[in-house]
């Protein structure tokens, strides 16, 4: 499994993109923890906290998929260093002004939240031409991508605590924006990045979203999104319900410890058949997987049953990237990814917002119970709409022989457009 992933970090270029894409989104990996912390410094409530985040969040789910309309439009230096600029300026203008004003607060994250970069997109974009094309290595490098990602969104937290302590929350804000603007930067000013162009591209107001198959996969993970938001509430009544805040850790560590271990199971293998297929029984796994965690056992039998509810979430991700690519219009690969981003977002934080009533009303289990029928809405999705997601907007390269064979895609364009000599 490992020698897979080091053999594709070592193709030039690759291990360049990936560490700069994840310190490039630092900021945004961070931000709500960032934000709440800074806001208590500065004597702000938990009310002020929560909702700063969530403008934050919202702003960032708006923003996600115009600036990737934008890279597939203009390129990806044109549109991901700016926008890393800005985002990065208006958390140092929430870091210099403070809470004192909440209009001043809540315009600057808006500003940092919708001009954050679609690094995330973007990478996947430039997966094709960095590796070649080739079917497998793409795929092995989407799931390379989902491992990356849990590690970071593991890391970014304890890089957040980690900072307040050296210096403050405000030196946190200022220390993960400026490393995020260095990871755009080093992405943007590389030859792939440089070089990529997107395919061209049918002018129509709805961008990606006129791809009917796209608009299936984006419905089933808001609700992947929604039954992950509701774990992380649940998780915090249950260490409640057993008088240690520090079992909420533990359970966080578990559900991320499974997502590792299944993407790098996922990807250590070349899986043959219909991509849209494989990715039903996989959420079909993941949303089985989510009902045991409603026994609320002991603590030590609930954190195996957290690791296994996070065994599927990688390889589904994984999944979806190669789904998207073959549903994406033509020239819209990059929106199309930012997409999937804001849809999850958005699932995570409506699930966020439904877990803490459910709580209130029929305890922990009820809380997690909104996991099991987030997981069973997303199954029922991709079932419904199995029969548009079984035809692909159009062929492409990176889907392969192998998936082509069973769900229709030939030898085409990779959606990673043609590279052409750079303007600059």
């Amino acid at each position: 499994m490992a020698a897979g992933y080091a053999e594709l970090l070592r193709t030039r270029h690759a291990a360049r993109l990936l560490v700069g894409t994840l310190i490039g989104r630092l900021p945004n990996g961070t931000a709500p923890i960032a934000i709440v912390l800074f806001t208590r410094a500065e004597g702000g409530s938990y009310s002020l906290a929560g909702a700063l985040a969530a403008a934050y969040g919202v702003a960032n789910a708006v923003g996600q998929p115009l600036l990737g309309r934008a890279v597939d439009l203009y390129g990806q230096p044109r549109v991901q260093l700016p926008a890393a600029l800005v985002s990065a300026l208006g958390m140092v203008w929430l870091a210099v002004a403070g809470t004192g004003s909440a209009v001043a607060a809540y315009a600057a994250v808006v500003v940092a939240g919708l001009f954050t970069p679609p690094l995330e997109g973007g990478l996947r974009a430039l997966w094709p031409s960095v590796l070649g094309g080739k079917e497998e290595r793409v795929h092995a490098a989407y799931a390379m991508d989902a491992v990356a990602q849990e590690v970071m969104f593991t890391v970014g937290p304890l890089l957040v605590t980690l900072f307040v302590a050296l210096w403050s929350p405000a030196g946190a804000l200022l220390a993960l924006n400026a490393i995020g603007v260095l990871g755009a930067l080093s992405v943007v000013v590389s030859e792939p990045s440089r070089r990529w162009r997107s395919e061209p591209r049918e002018a129509h107001w709805l961008g990606a979203l006129r791809s009917r198959g796209l608009l299936a996969l984006l419905g089933a993970f808001f609700f992947v999104g929604t039954a992950l938001g509701s774990i992380t509430v649940a998780g915090v009544a249950y260490a409640d319900d057993h008088g240690n805040q520090a079992v909420y850790g533990w359970l966080m560590a578990a559900l991320g410890l499974g997502a590792l271990i299944g993407g790098v199971a996922y990807g250590a293998r070349r899986w043959t058949g219909a991509a849209e297929r494989r990715l039903r029984v996989l959420v079909a796994l993941l949303a089985v997987c989510y009902l045991p965690l409603m026994l609320t056992p002991g603590p030590v039998a609930m954190a195996g049953l957290t690791a296994l509810a996070g065994v599927f979430l990688a390889p589904a991700i994984a999944c979806a990237f190669i789904v998207v690519d073959r549903h994406a219009p033509a020239g819209t690969v990059t929106e199309a990814f930012s997409w999937l981003v804001t849809f999850f977002g958005v699932g995570a934080a409506i699930g966020t917002a439904a877990a803490g009533p459910a709580v209130e009303l029929g305890g922990t289990a009820a809380g997690f119970g909104v996991a099991g029928a987030a997981g069973a809405a997303a199954l029922l999705v991709l079932t419904v709409t199995q029969r548009v997601l079984a035809t692909p907007g159009r062929s492409r390269a990176v889907a392969g022989s192998a998936e082509g064979a069973s769900g229709g895609a030939s030898e085409g364009s990779s959606g990673v457009g043609s590279e052409v000599p750079s303007a600059g």
